[in-house]
């Protein structure tokens, strides 16, 4: 069965404050969809609701991948139903290293009697590494710790190549990256694409674009998605900024107040 994701009616609110609005999306294996805003639209938002972070709590909605809702699952459910979050952000985990750390996390997804060998996990591994330019030895480091922006983006990706997610939601993935560091996650990205994997990824800015390119691109303001279009709309964002959106529309200049 191809991959579809659909996001219906979903709204979230944080502390009792509605963040999310009421959003509505469509993702298909093979598609690669970008959402764009200004800062405070709830973009971010979007991406921890998914995925069921608990500071945000969901209050309408559904968000069905493949026949299963999502929002009903556990965190670590999600993941194995085959959701991925590529944070802007990730965290770093003292004690626990690298390659334990994926290792445990690809045998998470399997059924019990089924994991992977422990040779065949390094071979993987190594070969992904190799194709992002990752240093051998951060196998071998604590989790994130004391990995550069950069390298903690790498690391991202070296997971959802390995997981082999069915929906890539990817966070501001380009945040903090010189051009060469966003050449090599961007052809991680790419290298990925297929009929069985949709993207969203979440981006302030065209640039990412430039090396992946969608095939839609939606803008959300006030935790809403309330223009959509294609590539050509990034570009127009890129050079007019959001003004001409919010006059089109007839949007008031206020945020939501989350990213």
């Amino acid at each position: 069965m191809a991959t579809q994701f659909v996001i219906d009616g979903l709204k979230a609110a944080i502390e009792g404050k509605e963040i999310l609005k009421g959003i509505n999306l469509e993702i298909k294996g093979g598609e690669i969809h970008a959402i764009m805003g200004p800062n405070g639209t709830g973009k971010s938002t979007l991406a921890s609701a998914l995925m069921g972070h608990p500071k945000y709590e969901v209050t309408e909605g559904t968000a069905v991948l493949n026949g299963e809702d999502l929002l009903e699952m556990a965190v670590d459910e999600r993941a194995r139903a085959g959701l991925f979050l590529a944070m802007q952000y990730p965290s770093e985990i003292p004690g626990v290293t690298n390659s334990d750390f994926l290792r445990s996390a690809i045998n998470a997804r399997r059924e019990e009697g089924s994991e992977i060998s422990l040779i065949k996990f390094i071979r993987q591994m190594e070969g992904k590494m190799k194709e992002l330019e990752m240093n051998p030895e951060f196998a071998h480091r604590y989790l994130n710790e004391g990995f550069s922006g950069g390298e903690k983006k790498r690391n991202e990706i070296l997971q959802m190549t390995l997981l082999d997610p069915k929906i890539v939601v990817l966070d501001e993935i380009d945040s903090g990256l010189d051009i060469d560091a966003l050449k090599i996650v961007s052809n991680g990205v790419n290298a990925m694409r297929s009929e069985d994997r949709g993207f969203l990824i979440i981006t302030h800015y065209q640039r990412l674009l430039n090396y992946i390119t969608p095939d839609f691109v939606h803008v959300m303001m006030q935790g809403r998605i309330v223009k959509s279009g294609g590539p050509e709309l990034a570009q127009r964002l890129e050079n007019e900024g959001y003004d001409w959106v919010k006059e089109e529309l007839g949007i008031v200049d206020e945020t939501v107040g989350q990213a």
